[in-house]
């Protein structure tokens, strides 16, 4: 696949907003006490969509203003990218991007959560990694 130097460019950028919001649910989840569990998720689902993000830019493909990430890879899907990401996981962490933030009668969000949405994050990221050129890995 050849892209263009400027589609590059911003699916760089968009991958270097998707390690910093990686690192910082790495770091948070690593406090021992009082750690925000909400707020580890929440940067699991950004980088996830992040990582997502860079690859439509890649391809030059206008993409909605939406955080449903499943909505995301099925668009990609529909354009012949396929990754390999269980739509079921994705599910998981799609609710973080707004239970994460906002107060609300949402189901309390524990360690467990926070790894598997960081896991799953990382899942993503190893998926749209395989697709990048190697300039757009920051």
């Amino acid at each position: 696949m050849s892209a263009r130097p400027e589609a590059i460019e911003v699916a760089r950028q968009w991958v270097n907003k998707a390690e910093n919001d990686l690192k910082n649910a790495e770091h948070t989840l690593m406090m021992e006490d009082n750690c925000p569990f909400d707020t580890v998720c929440f940067h699991a689902q950004q980088c996830a969509e992040k990582y997502l993000k860079a690859l439509f830019t890649l391809h030059s493909m206008p993409f909605p203003k939406t955080h449903d990430l499943v909505e995301l890879v099925l668009l990609l899907a529909s354009r012949k990218i396929k990754l390999e990401i269980s739509l079921e996981d994705l599910t998981v962490i799609n609710r973080y991007a707004v239970e994460a933030r906002y107060p609300g009668d949402f189901e309390p969000i524990d360690r467990a959560d926070a790894e598997e949405a960081l896991a799953i994050a990382r899942l993503v990221r190893g998926a749209v990694r395989k697709n990048l050129p190697k300039k757009a890995l920051g």
